[in-house]
């Protein structure tokens, strides 16, 4: 007779799964969170007709609790700092989506290679001024050596 529940049994696994340490409800509990608000996006999205992605209403609805809480929930913290290493692979089926669609894209190669040039800009422009704006600050060590030597 099994003496480990199912329940037990997800809360050992997962953490070395995902390397979350011990925190495998707090993963599950995250994952539902980021499932909820992309169910409320795809809800939203089909009830008022707009023309954007369920995915990306859900991550805007996100933003906007977040931004009203002030504050960021722990399990979604979790659960987000498991899937950032899995980010390649959840762009990849919208990568390979686009082989089927190929033809559509026959008259409009300048219009997409321009979106694409200006898209990678402004990603690594946001990267790089959220680095500057959150990474700690480092005392200039250069002169700090030259002082005590």
């Amino acid at each position: 007779m099994a003496s480990l529940s199912v329940s037990t049994d997800i809360q050992r696994c997962l953490p070395t799964v995902f390397g979350c340490g011990g925190d495998g409800m707090k993963l599950l509990r995250g994952f539902l969170w980021l499932l909820g608000f992309q169910l409320l996006g795809h809800a939203v999205v089909e009830l008022l007709s707009l023309p954007v992605s369920h995915a990306m209403a859900g991550l805007l609805l996100l933003l906007a609790w977040l931004l009203v809480k002030r504050r960021l929930n722990e399990s979604v913290a979790t659960a987000s700092q498991a899937l950032i290493p899995l980010l390649a692979m959840l762009i990849m089926p919208g990568v390979v989506g686009v082989f089927f669609v190929i033809d559509e894209f026959a008259g409009h190669w300048t219009a997409v290679m321009v979106a694409l040039g200006v898209g990678t800009f402004l990603s690594v422009l946001t990267t790089l001024w959220l680095m500057l704006r959150f990474m700690p600050k480092e005392a200039d060590s250069g002169d700090e050596r030259g002082r005590l030597s």
